[in-house]
Order: C-alpha cells, then structure tokens, then sequence
C-alpha cells in the first residue's frame, strides 16, 4: 500500500503508467518533487514529457500505479478544486484566449478560472495582483494592449503571469521558449530565472527539448526515453554527456558555462 506524501512533496508518483490503444505512453514511473524544488524535464519527442505533466496537472489519470499531486490521490479528489492550486503555462491555451482581449484581462480571469472577460467582476486586489505579475514578468507597459497583437515571446510571459495569479502552490511550464527567436528565448529564460531564485515562488517544473533553455536556478532534471526514467535528480549530475546521448539516441557532447548548458553531436 502506497502512504500518501507528506506537506511537503508536491508530485509523488509510485510506478505510474499511463496507456492508451495498448501503446505505454508512460511506463512504470516513480517520481518525486518537493516543495523547494525546480525539476526540468528532457526528452526527445514522444518521450512522454507532456503526459508526464499533464498527470501533474491532474488532466489524466494514471491506468496503472498511484499519483498524489498536493498530497490529493488522483482518481480519489475533486479535480477541478485541485486544479486551482495548480498554474499551467502551455502553448495549447494561447489558442484558446480571444485575439482582443486585454493582457491585463488575460491574467485576471484566472481568478474565475474562465477564459475571455464577460460580465464576471474583480476584486480591485485582483486587478492589482494581475498588474504586478505582469510588471514582474515585463509585460507592465502592454497591460491595455490587445493579445492577438503580442509577439510570441510576450504572449508567453502572459500567460506566465496567468499562471501565477491563483498564488498557486505547483508551477508547470510546458516548452515555455518554443517557437522564440534567440532574443526571445533569453529575455524568458532571464524571466524564469527569477522566479526559480525567488523562495516565495512554488515549486517548478518546467518541459523541454533543448538543454540551452534550462534556466539558472532550476535544481533538479528529468530525462525521458519512450516514457520512461533514464536519469533523475540533483541538475549538475543528470546533465551528463552520457545520460543525454542515452536519452536522444545519439552520441552528445555537453559542455557547462556556468548555469547554463549546451549539447551538439559528438
């Protein structure tokens, strides 16, 4: 019998698999992450990085073995209360908000959990909370700018600060640098860096393809090969040359410059 986690693990997974069509798309994964922590996790595609988080954003149910997310069994809680202690930066959201929308209308409707701005009204502290978000994350002078008019990389550090509105206690960050120019990508990474460094922020973790967009601050790594563990734990020691030329399939050279890292083909 699996106890349930203690206050301060936030994802516990006991050999989880998710399948689908007889396919694994997640097979037999133990994983851990505590409430100081911020993992990143690697892989190539169809690896299962997405299923991975879409479990701890409780948007699927394991088929087999048990997962608490918040110390709350999936299949055993109330999804959609469990659901707000949870903020999810995605791609496939951007889809979903109105192209007039304001960006300060984007952030503050993630107090109501609703997309787009009816008739709904806000608290004055919500509407200062979702200011000061996007003044953190560099979006203060576009808050009465339309969304549809936002570069790619302003439209992401939106939908970060959306996430963050709910003052929730688990930050997931699905390819938050995916589709941005080198410029993008380092102005975001710089973002993110400060929120892993700040100690008030909730644990982390954040999906990747690419090793150059691992933030500074980010503790620890996850790396996937056809849903399942190649290596996990404390960042410096995962990201190998080894462990990643195992997790892509190829032989890699990975070099380090401080926090930062970088891979080519061997």
């Amino acid at each position: 019998m699996t106890l349930p986690p203690d206050d301060d693990t936030v994802i516990a997974f006991d050999r989880v698999s998710v399948i689908r069509n007889g396919n694994f798309l997640v097979r037999s994964l133990s994983w851990q992450v505590e409430l100081d922590e911020r993992w990143v996790v690697l892989g190539p595609n169809g690896a299962g990085k997405t299923t991975l988080l879409n479990l701890a954003a409780g948007r699927l149910h394991p088929s087999r073995g048990t997962a608490y997310v918040l110390a709350e069994r999936l299949g055993r809680t109330d999804i959609n209360e469990l659901r707000t202690r949870i903020g999810l930066a995605t791609g496939q959201f951007a889809e979903r908000v109105p192209v007039e929308e304001r960006v300060l209308d984007v952030v503050v409707t993630a107090a109501w959990s609703v997309v787009g701005r009816w008739r709904e009204s806000y608290d004055p502290q919500d509407e200062a909370r979702a200011r000061q978000l996007l003044t953190q994350i560099g979006m203060g002078a576009l808050v009465d700018r339309e969304f549809g008019t936002l570069s790619e990389g302003e439209r992401k550090r939106t939908l970060i600060a959306r996430a963050l509105m709910t003052d929730p206690e688990l930050m997931l960050l699905d390819e938050p640098s995916a589709g941005l120019d080198l410029g993008g990508r380092e102005d975001l990474v710089a973002r993110l860096t400060e929120l892993a460094l700040d100690p008030d922020s909730p644990a982390m973790v954040l999906v990747t393809h690419h090793v150059e967009e691992i933030p500074p601050g980010f503790t620890h790594g996850l790396l996937l090969r056809e849903g399942s563990i190649v290596a996990a734990g404390l960042l410096g020691e995962v990201m190998t040359a080894g462990n990643l030329s195992k997790t892509f399939g190829l032989p890699l050279i990975v070099d380090r410059f401080g926090d930062r890292y970088t891979a080519r083909a061997a």
